[in-house]
C-alpha cells in the first residue's frame, strides 16, 4: 500500500469553524473532518476478499495503488450501506500512529452528499462511550437535529489494521 506525505493540506476555515463531510449510518447523521478526506468519488467496483469480515467492502486501484475499503454502516452493526447514488467513496488519511506513514482507506459511505461548517469547540461529549466504537465522537445538533464526528484514524482496531494494510510481501 502505498504511503501518503504525512501533512494535510489545511482546512477550509469559517471564522474558527471547520467544513464536515456529512454522512449516515441507518437514519442516523455522522460527520467525518474534511481535512481527513483526500476526496470523495462515486462508487467504483471493488475486488471482493473472501474471508474477510462483511465491514471490508473489498480493495480498489487508486493511482496503481491497490486500496481496502471498509463499509461504514457495516463496521457499526448497520448492514451493508446501500448501493444507491448517494452512497460514496471517500478516500480518507489513514494514520493511527503519529509520526508514522499515512495511508489511504476507502471509506463506504452511505448518504454522503452535504458538507456542513461546524466550530469543534461547540461539539459536545455523547455521554455514552462503548470501545467497541471508540471512533464514535461528541455530538453537536444543528436545524436538522444531532450530528456525531466520527475519528478516521480510530475505525480500526489494531487487529483490523493488521490485516488490511499487510507489510509488502505479506497478505492475498
Amino acid at each position: 500500500m502505498a504511503n501518503l506525505p504525512a501533512a494535510a493540506p489545511p482546512t477550509s476555515h469559517i471564522g474558527g469553524r471547520r467544513l464536515y463531510l456529512l454522512f449516515r449510518i441507518g437514519g442516523d447523521r455522522y460527520a467525518l473532518e474534511a481535512r481527513d478526506i483526500l476526496a470523495v468519488r462515486p462508487l467504483v467496483p471493488f475486488k471482493a476478499i473472501p474471508g474477510a469480515p462483511a465491514w471490508v467492502a473489498g480493495v480498489f486501484e487508486h493511482d496503481g495503488t491497490p486500496v481496502p475499503v471498509v463499509d461504514v454502516s457495516a463496521l457499526a452493526g448497520a448492514g451493508a450501506a446501500p448501493r444507491l447514488t448517494s452512497t460514496r467513496l471517500a478516500l480518507a488519511r489513514y494514520n493511527p500512529d503519529p509520526g508514522g506513514p499515512t495511508q489511504v482507506l476507502g471509506l463506504l459511505l452511505a448518504g454522503a452528499t452535504e458538507t456542513a461548517h461546524f466550530d469543534p469547540s461547540a461539539f459536545q461529549p455523547s455521554g455514552v462511550h462503548q470501545e467497541a466504537a471508540r471512533y464514535l465522537g461528541p455530538v453537536i445538533s444543528d436545524a436538522l437535529g444531532m450530528v456525531q464526528k466520527v475519528y478516521v484514524q480510530d475505525l480500526l482496531t489494531d487487529e483490523a489494521r493488521a490485516m488490511l494494510f499487510a507489510p509488502a510481501g505479506e497478505g492475498a
